[in-house]
């Protein structure tokens, strides 16, 4: 899995992948553009296409084990796919922190506590041994 946290305009993301208990790869590039709309994901490497893919329309049949916080621009959502629903988009809160994946509740206590989203990531790896590696940041600030 992966921990990704957003808090203060400001998303990180850790690049660790795993197989299992095998680490795999602890600089995979987790953050995708794609036609403007940036993709910050977790899950299951080989369904991240598939999750961009239900973004921009497509509808699958099987399940997507992927997940992502998206940012288009002007707002921020998490998104999942489910294969009854489709895709399901729920509006994040600017103002506030938040984070998904593996890690995810280690690093909202670490926001609470102050930290920073890169901050917290790195505070998830302390804990979490899906969470690792190099970690990357997204600034998705909204001029007003």
């Amino acid at each position: 899995m992966t921990t990704i946290a957003y808090k203060d305009g400001i998303i990180a993301c850790d690049a660790r992948i795993t197989n299992g208990t095998t680490i795999t790869y602890d600089d995979y590039e987790k953050f995708v553009e794609r036609d403007g709309i940036s993709f910050a994901l977790c899950g299951y490497l080989c369904d991240y296409n598939k999750l961009i893919g239900a973004w921009f329309g497509e509808t699958f049949t099987v399940a997507v084990e992927a997940s992502a916080l998206v940012f288009d621009g002007e707002s921020l959502c998490y998104a999942a796919y489910d294969v009854t629903e489709g895709l399901c988009k729920t509006p994040i809160l600017m103002e506030r922190p938040y984070a998904i994946g593996s890690g995810s509740s280690h690093a909202l206590t670490a926001m609470d506590m102050g930290a920073s989203a890169y901050q917290a990531v790195e505070m998830a790896m302390k804990r979490d041994s899906c969470t690792g590696g190099k970690i990357r940041t997204l600034t998705v600030k909204v001029e007003l």
